[in-house]
């Protein structure tokens, strides 16, 4: 599959600081993908990358196979979409105005902008102040725009900092009804347990540089992230249970049963075990690794334990 856009061997330095390092990276069309990382990992450079705002020092950016910072990037750019991470309108104008205003920046009629509004939510307050506005109705200004001209490829920079929980999630609402559209998106941000349920791929960025890319499934393969299992027991039945498994694993006695954390590998040989033990067993849940725990399994492989995500 071609990708809509890529990194090649990417990397940008501002003097002796190198902000990005060797960077490969595609993105598929009609996928959303997040690139994810600390603040300062280099998110933000690579959609600079992208937009044509900077040149690389070294490798070659492509948008639908143009340099966007190069003589093809006029016609690469116009099928871009970007919300950045701090939306900043006038705001003595109203939503009305500024759509239109963009409309005329990007080449497009302003006749669809009365859908863009209600597609994300404020067609009701279209015709007030933007300074009047909350931050999560900006924010939904800033994907409206961003959304002028039908562009196939939409750059979202932290698109639910500072929002509240139903507002993210309105967010990524919206981002799934540009996937189902058949848009790619890319998604930056470091909120990494609200991405992981509602992307196709995961980008890891680290310190300027890509420690990993691929869907959910592919990542826990290449890491030592561990399963945890948590088993409902009959009562008092903790302490029997935990000797009855294999041996090697963390097991923690809980109130209502036993919390087991086990490497992948060994999965199936534990649910094995289990599945003899009888009537002391009466639920299990499993919970396999999300991205927080595979974010810092990343950076510990590097060396780098005890960073944040």
């Amino acid at each position: 599959m071609t990708p809509i856009a890529q990194w090649v061997e990417v990397t940008k330095r501002y003097g002796p600081l190198v902000a990005v390092e060797d960077v490969c990276l595609a993105l598929r069309p009609g996928e959303v993908t997040a690139l994810v990382g600390h603040n300062g990992a280099g998110k933000t450079t690579l959609i600079k990358l992208l937009l044509g705002l900077i040149r690389p020092s070294a490798g070659r950016v492509e948008v639908q196979g143009q340099d966007p910072a190069g003589r093809g990037g006029a016609q690469a750019r116009r099928t871009l979409g970007f919300l950045p991470e701090n939306v900043a309108f006038h705001g003595a104008m109203t939503a009305v105005e500024l759509m239109a205003f963009y409309a005329r920046l990007k080449g497009c009629s302003p006749a669809g902008n009365a859908d863009l509004l209600a597609r994300v939510g404020i067609a009701a307050a279209a015709r007030r102040r933007v300074a009047t506005y909350s931050k999560g109705m900006r924010q939904r200004l800033g994907i409206a725009q961003a959304l002028i001209g039908e562009p196939r490829l939409l750059l979202f920079d932290e698109p639910t900092s500072g929002l509240d929980p139903a507002s993210r999630v309105e967010v990524f609402d919206t981002i799934d009804g540009l996937r189902a559209g058949g848009a790619t998106v890319l998604v930056s941000t470091h909120a990494l347990a609200e991405v992981e349920q509602r992307v196709d791929r995961v980008a890891i960025m680290h310190r300027g540089h890509l420690l990993a890319a691929g869907t959910l499934g592919e990542l826990r393969h290449g890491v030592r992230a561990e399963v945890r299992m948590q088993l409902r027991l009959r009562p008092q039945a903790a302490t029997d249970v935990a000797a009855r498994l294999p041996a090697g694993l963390r097991c923690t006695a809980r109130a209502d049963g036993l919390a087991i954390e086990l490497p992948r590998a060994r999965k199936m040989e534990v649910l094995h075990a289990i599945s003899g033990l009888g009537a002391d067993v009466q639920d299990i849940e499993i919970a396999t690794p999300g991205l927080e725990a595979l974010y810092r399994d990343l950076v510990e492989a590097r060396g780098e334990a005890g960073v944040a995500a």
